[in-house]
């Protein structure tokens, strides 16, 4: 029997790297999603509404590892409405995943959840690791009620391991993308006064400590999902230019940013604010990062 990976909300940019690499170990992905269809790549895609038990709980049995990713797209505008959503989705998709373990004979070896490094709000040059509390702010209010949400749910026979995910770099979804095209349009300047930390983390890396924390038993609770070297958003767009080899560009000033963010839909402060995060717990746990270092991670996603 293959070993089995249930990914909830797994087929956007994070989960569709996860299950391939999963697959590509020899094992079984299957990927809860709210739009079914069919794949060419060997993974199962299930119907769920991340709301109600249904069909998709029998995969739960026996799995290795339920992963739990989903939830609202962060990126959009944090109005009263779209929080209460942003927080809903998660807190719901918690809940879920729970009671449908709950149901099992044999369950999932470990669940897997994914929270995010707006844990910490915005904090500054304040170096953070796992041991820090919590910031102000909406979304670090959200990622509070997330969090609570798991750590509430009683699974005894299930180890519970939860990821703070910091800003991803790949090349075919999330930040990076975007930003790199708008360099490559010599429009790669810092953001606001380029002071705010970007604790970021290359997709091999991300997708390595969902591996490492599903085979791993002496992984458990809370750790932070980034690489080692967080650096300014100045030296970021600074590494980024580099890269794609691009002179200096103009600074996009806070309030261009937000008079930009009206008309795309977006949320200025996720540009503009951020917090200097460290995997205090990756490291002590020997994780062997693959891309530590800012100028690596680009040059392997800018330049292949």
């Amino acid at each position: 029997m293959k070993r089995r990976m249930v990914i909830a909300g797994g087929s956007g940019f994070i989960g569709s790297a996860l299950a391939a690499d999963w697959l590509a170990l020899g094992g079984e992905a299957i990927v809860l999603t709210r739009s079914p269809r069919q794949r060419d790549d060997g993974a199962t895609e299930v119907q769920w509404d991340a709301v109600h038990i249904g069909e998709w709980i029998q995969y739960l049995d026996r799995a290795e590892a339920v992963v739990c990713l989903a939830g609202k797209n962060i990126n959009c505008r944090h109005t009263s409405e779209a929080v209460r959503e942003l927080a809903e989705s998660r807190i719901s998709a918690v809940q879920t995943i729970a009671a449908g373990i709950r149901h099992m004979t044999k369950p999932p070896g470990v669940w897997i959840q994914a929270g995010a490094i707006g844990f910490y709000g915005n904090t500054g040059d304040a170096v953070l690791d796992e041991r820090s509390p919590s910031g102000a702010g909406t979304l670090a209010g959200i990622c509070q009620q997330w969090e609570r949400a798991f750590e509430s749910e009683s699974v005894p026979r299930t180890r519970k391991v939860l990821l703070r995910i910091g800003v991803v770099l790949g090349r075919d979804g999330g930040a990076l993308p975007v930003l790199a095209r708008l360099t490559r349009r010599f429009l790669g300047g810092r953001a606001g006064n380029g002071k705010q930390f970007v604790s970021w983390i290359h997709l091999k890396d991300l997708t390595r400590m969902f591996l490492e924390s599903s085979r791993r038993a002496d992984l458990a609770g809370t750790f932070n999902a980034v690489a080692p070297g967080p650096v300014t958003n100045k030296e970021f767009m600074h590494q980024l230019r580099r890269v794609l080899r691009r002179p200096w560009s103009p600074s996009a000033p806070g309030w261009a940013i937000k008079i930009g963010a009206r008309f795309t839909g977006t949320e200025p402060s996720l540009a503009l604010e951020g917090c200097r995060v460290l995997p205090a717990r990756f490291t002590e746990a020997k994780f062997e990062f693959e891309y530590p270092e800012l100028p690596d991670a680009l040059t392997d996603l800018c330049q292949a």
